[in-house]
């Protein structure tokens, strides 16, 4: 695994991928940081680092998307396959690869609460705990982007569809705010979703047998429960998809100073969850 991490992370910075992800993110922030924190005074860094979500959107895309899609396209992911390498520490040393380049610009914002405790007032304690928050969902982001360039040979389909999954968690609130409240949307909805993930089994294990009945036997639980208490399906796909806010555990910090300890471990197991996807599709595709 740390052969892989090696060649990963010197890849990233010998094609400077690794260097503007870097040098954007840091230059981004510090604007941010002189309107905010020097000029106009504001003694939170977490206000500031708020402000460079929006360079995750174009930035994760960009070191994701060679992650597997690279390899496939050169057909060197055969070579890796067959290497006396276990698929988790190929995926794991990938993975960790990226999580360095980003950590890179989190450690040196380090430096910048001090620089505001040096003005004057300053919330260390809310600083740092905001930084580590906003490195971990760009490591969350990450294991999304990761998991979409083992699915394609492409490294603009990977980066595109990426950046689209990413932009649509930014605006995800706004997006809720439009869904329906009534008992049988929620029906609906729960429908829909038990439809995408009898499709995904069916597309990892090729089994129309057991993605059938998993759809099914869904349906028919949904529909009876819909019936015998219709009220719990009344906003029910504004509080499931809720969830989905990953960026509202970050901002609860920066907006209100408040740290959401299930916020973390929704992180860390969306992590898990989409490390486990991404050995999955590669297993598919090692015995296809």
């Amino acid at each position: 695994m740390l052969a892989i991490y090696k060649r990963e992370l010197r890849a990233y910075f010998q094609s400077m991928v690794g260097c503007v992800f870097v040098a954007f993110l840091i230059v981004f922030t510090g604007i941010y940081f002189m309107a905010y924190n020097l000029v106009s005074g504001y003694p939170y860094f977490s206000y500031t680092l708020s402000g460079s979500l929006i360079v995750f959107i174009v930035g994760i895309p960009l070191i994701t998307m060679r992650s597997f899609s690279e390899e496939r396209r050169n057909r060197t992911d055969q070579l890796l396959l067959t290497a006396p390498v276990s698929l988790g520490k190929i995926v794991m040393g990938k993975y960790l690869a990226m999580v360095t380049v980003i950590a890179i610009p989190n450690v040196i914002f380090c430096i910048f609460p001090l620089i505001i405790k040096s003005q004057g007032t300053a919330y260390l304690t809310v600083d740092y705990i905001s930084i580590g928050v906003f490195f971990l969902l760009g490591c969350v982001y990450a294991a999304i982007g990761m998991f979409l360039s083992s699915l394609t040979e492409s490294q603009m389909i990977a980066f595109i569809s990426t950046f689209g999954i990413l932009l649509v968690l930014y605006l995800w609130d706004g997006i809720l705010s439009m869904l329906p409240v009534s008992a049988v949307s929620g029906l609906v909805g729960i429908l829909i979703i038990l439809s995408i993930a009898a499709f995904y089994i069916w597309h990892m294990t090729g089994n129309a047998l057991i993605s059938g009945a998993v759809e099914i036997i869904g349906a028919a639980a949904a529909v009876i429960v819909f019936v015998a208490k219709r009220e719990l399906y009344e906003n029910l796909l504004t509080n499931l998809l809720g969830r989905l806010a990953l960026a509202d555990v970050f901002t609860g910090i920066t907006e209100n100073s408040i740290v959401d300890v299930t916020g973390i471990v929704l992180y860390l197991s969306v992590i898990v969850v989409f490390v486990f996807l991404t050995m999955q599709s590669i297993q598919k595709r090692r015995w296809s």
